[in-house]
């Protein structure tokens, strides 16, 4: 490492941020009402968000949460009432997540805090900015997982 790469501090403020959002973020979602669902919960619903009734082995990959974990949110996630898991009709040992209706109502807060924290984050930032710092993160991210992909051990 140069001495140079020693005095960036990229990782420990990424980090920082997202400390202090997960933080933000759960007090914003109890003043909406929602009190039974944490930040990284919400990773979850949103990528069933995106594509509702999948496997878990493609929600693993699209949260990027080990199986251990996973297993344990979506326990809570479907104790609480917003999702179902079925055996998939074509593969008896594939399990299939679904949100339930009971989960629906409660989209549109979540979505109302989701807005709030990305005009928080983004305050005080213009368009170009915006797109140029998340093509930046982007560009990390892909970095990333290319270290993680090449050692399966991460």
């Amino acid at each position: 490492m140069t001495v140079a790469a020693a005095l960036r501090k990229g990782g420990f403020l990424i980090s920082k941020v997202h400390q202090l959002a997960g933080r933000v973020f759960a007090r914003k979602l109890k003043e909406h009402g929602i009190h039974d669902l944490n930040p990284a919960q919400g990773r979850i619903l949103f990528a069933l968000w995106q594509e509702d009734g999948v496997p878990i082995e493609t929600l693993a990959r699209r949260t990027g949460l080990g199986p251990s974990t996973l297993t344990r949110m979506l326990d809570n996630l479907e104790r609480a009432g917003h999702l179902a898991r079925e055996a998939s009709a074509t593969d008896r040992r594939k399990q299939i997540v679904r949100l339930t209706e009971t989960h629906h109502a409660l989209r549109r807060s979540y979505d109302e805090v989701s807005g709030e924290m990305t005009d928080l984050f983004y305050q005080g930032f213009a368009g170009a900015e915006i797109d140029a710092f998340e093509s930046y993160l982007e560009r990390i991210l892909r970095n990333l997982a290319g270290e993680a992909s090449a050692n399966k051990r991460i």
